[in-house]
């Protein structure tokens, strides 16, 4: 379910984020570059030059750093060495403890990457993850990396999380709330937006012009027609009658215990799931490593790793390039895709 590959090399690389600097993402960097002999696209890395040049010693990883002050001249250099538009970091990184007095490094660089998109310098915007509790210790006001996005882009953005991975791609209508929140902020209009943006960059992005949307159900066996909860009727079926009347292939509400099941995922294109786990468990179940965190409803591309700052692991070696190499890969796809549609 991946899309084909066409990125052209010659074109802008892509602008990756340093993510918590105490966490993973600096290893995972390295060894990703370490791979670009095996379908890694360019991209360059706004990061402490410095501590990830320790970090490599460190590791024993042979990765040269050059530092870089634009795109072109990442792109000039990405076969030997890896760039890194450097921001220093104004305190020194332990492994696995993050310190909120890089806070503000870490979200000035999440602000470059985006700039650098914005200018044409990086073909898309690529996250390492971010441990959200010391941004908040240090003030940010964002709920998380979608949320600060759309601020940063402006205008009418109307950011929704989609995770993929080549056997599934789910869409969560509520997101980082509780259970309970989630439920009491679950509406009809609410689902009929992730699903539009949904069929929309299914159409611009990953070149299914008529995607066909499933739409799971939010109570044990989509309701049993209301003996365990009413939502399906006056919420959900609702929502699927509006993106039906709106020319969209959706169907449901349904079962979400038999909805990810191997025969059902062949007969639909993205699910659209009521709340954050009911999309997220079943996609990390049929592929951890290889998950990817998509941004929908932005006017660029970004995509992450669909896992967290693994503090237990940072520092040891052990952290695994896999889902960031494949949110590369698919950021540069998504990227060349976008282009050819618009032209």
């Amino acid at each position: 379910m991946t899309a084909s590959s066409g990125f052209d090399r010659q074109r802008a690389p892509l602008a990756l984020s340093m993510g918590e600097p105490a966490g993973i993402g600096g290893e995972i960097t390295l060894r990703a570059w370490l791979r670009r002999a095996s379908g890694v696209p360019p991209f360059f890395v706004v990061d402490d030059a410095a501590r990830l040049g320790q970090l490599a010693a460190d590791l024993a990883l042979q990765v040269p750093i050059h530092r870089v002050a634009s795109g072109a001249e990442a792109m000039a250099s990405f076969s030997e060495a890896l760039p890194v538009l450097d921001r220093p970091l104004p305190r020194p990184v332990v492994a696995g403890r993050p310190d909120g007095g890089n806070a503000s490094a870490v979200v000035a660089a999440i602000e470059t990457a985006v700039a650098c998109v914005g200018r044409g310098e990086a073909a898309a915007l690529v996250t390492n993850p971010i441990h959200k509790k010391s941004l908040y210790d240090a003030g940010f006001r964002f709920p998380g990396h979608t949320e600060f996005l759309a601020a940063l882009a402006g205008g009418n953005a109307r950011p929704v999380m989609m995770l993929t991975c080549p056997e599934l791609r789910v869409v969560p209508v509520t997101v980082h709330l509780s259970l309970r929140r989630a439920i009491d902020s679950l509406s009809t209009a609410t689902i009929v937006s992730a699903a539009e943006i949904a069929a929309e960059t299914m159409a611009s992005d990953f070149g299914i012009p008529r995607p066909r949307l499933a739409i799971a159900g939010l109570n044990p066996h989509a309701g049993e027609d209301g003996e365990m909860g009413d939502e399906e009727g006056t919420i959900v079926a609702p929502a699927v009658e509006r993106l039906c009347t709106l020319g969209i292939d959706a169907r449901g509400p349904l079962p979400p215990d038999t909805l990810f099941s191997p025969h059902l995922r062949q007969s639909y294109d993205v699910a659209i799931c009521m709340y954050h786990d009911q999309a997220l468990i079943p996609l990390k179940a049929l592929d951890f490593d290889g998950g990817v965190n998509v941004t929908l409803g932005l006017p660029f591309i970004r995509t992450s790793p669909d896992h967290g700052t693994a503090f237990d692991i940072a520092g040891s070696g052990r952290a695994s390039p896999a889902s960031l190499i494949a949110a590369l890969q698919l950021a540069a796809e998504l990227a060349a895709r976008r282009a050819e549609h618009r032209r």
